[in-house]
């Protein structure tokens, strides 16, 4: 029992202070090097834009216009309607021609819901871009993403894939701020760590990635079979040697759950297709490069602390009611609470800096501490139960909870 409950102490303990690490060294290591620039004679490359939607009537204008207005100019854009049965299509239909003036439309018609993966596929087909840019269809980018996220690609030519930073918008409810803090003091500053300690990220965020096209064709795009797609398409890369950057100055703008309920079924999809993903590529924990097996020993580890920790808890509260004692050392979660302040607090800074989070939402942060851990513990054990309760199940789409 005494050695579960270090290691359900000290394994987040540890991880926190590498991530810190990475993520503060990262920071440096962009401001000292900065990336090469391409000369004002040199073309900009093509960049097809693919937006797949299922039943998004009412945010498809946004992104829209977001790409209209990028400074990036030469790009293509595909909307990609995956058997909505609302109004999805015909507002794609509208916007086509609203927008013909600007920049190419195409708008590719799916008659039944198949998936994300497969909806990308098949925009895929009508890309003439050198370069992919993905973009989720309830969110909109930075004016300057694109121009960022192609300065990796011409300065190195093995990059497969570079991943923008997703940045909550919704932010009337208390569980959109609190996901607010999630995505600018754990995500960012974890792929911060991760690109910095091991030249690898472990996914790229669905809703603002670029992909080079030849890297997607080499692995026979995305996997239909995979509930995320962009977990399973980043480890594709790896297995062909492919790079996969991470570009925070990239910000897609986007809407989360705003209830409980879409909140955890959208947390254990995710566990679910890093499991998914992690059983597909076990082989890499042999064969792939250091790197490679760090991220993959990192995600059974952190599966297998879930597991002790879900167990830990329920003897913490069995001891509780049974011998009416309570086993708590407050030197230790004294340190849990300083690291995660102080992890916070570098997300926090940068992301202030750039107008992305206000100063009172620092309010917040006691909540927030509860609010990570509960939910990602209840999304990892549903998930680690589903996949092996039915490791054959398909993702298809169905109306999201996103608040506007």
């Amino acid at each position: 029992m005494f050695l579960l409950s270090g290691f359900v102490i000290l394994y987040p303990l540890i991880v926190s202070i590498v991530w810190i690490m990475g993520a503060i060294f990262f920071g440096i290591l962009q401001r000292q090097l900065p990336l090469r620039r391409p000369s004002k004679s040199d073309a900009e490359p093509l960049v097809s834009v693919l937006i797949p939607a299922h039943n998004e009537e009412a945010t498809l204008d946004q992104v829209v216009a977001s790409i209209s207005d990028m400074t990036y100019r030469n790009v293509e854009l595909i909307l990609i309607d995956d058997g909505s049965d609302d109004q999805t299509l015909t507002v794609m239909r509208t916007l086509q021609h609203q927008y013909q003036s600007q920049l190419t439309v195409k708008v590719v018609p799916i008659v039944q819901n198949g998936g994300k993966a497969n909806a990308l596929n098949v925009g895929l087909k009508s890309a003439k871009g050198e370069f992919l840019l993905c973009v989720d269809s309830d969110s909109y980018i930075d004016k300057n993403a694109l121009d960022q996220m192609m300065l990796r690609f011409y300065n190195d030519p093995k990059t497969g894939a570079v991943a923008g930073r997703p940045v909550v918008r919704n932010r009337t409810t208390l569980l959109g701020r609190l996901q607010l803090l999630e995505y600018i003091g754990i995500i960012d500053i974890i792929k911060r760590g991760q690109a910095f300690i091991t030249g690898h990220i472990t996914t790229v965020s669905g809703v603002i990635v670029v992909y080079r096209k030849q890297a997607v064709e080499e692995v026979g795009g995305w996997t239909v079979e995979a509930l995320t797609e962009d977990i399973d398409m980043t480890w594709q890369l790896y297995t062909k040697h492919w790079h996969v950057e991470y570009c925070p100055q990239a910000v897609s703008w986007i809407l989360v759950p705003e209830h409980m309920r879409a909140l955890i079924r959208q947390r254990r999809r995710w566990a679910r297709g890093g499991l998914e993903v992690l059983v597909r590529n076990r082989r890499l924990i042999f064969t792939g490069n250091l790197a490679e097996q760090w991220l993959l020993v990192d995600m059974i580890v952190s599966n297998f602390w879930a597991l002790c920790c879900t167990f830990g808890v329920l003897m913490y509260f069995l001891t509780m009611l049974f011998a009416h004692a309570v086993i708590l050392d407050g030197g230790i979660l004294f340190v849990l609470t300083l690291i995660s302040i102080v992890q916070f607090i570098i997300g926090f800074t940068s992301s202030q800096r750039q107008g992305y989070v206000d100063w009172q939402d620092l309010l917040l942060l006691p909540m927030y501490f509860i609010f990570y851990w509960v939910v990602n513990l209840i999304s990892c054990i549903t998930a680690l139960g589903s996949f092996f309760i039915d490791p054959k199940r398909r993702g298809v789409w169905s109306s999201p909870d996103r608040g506007v």
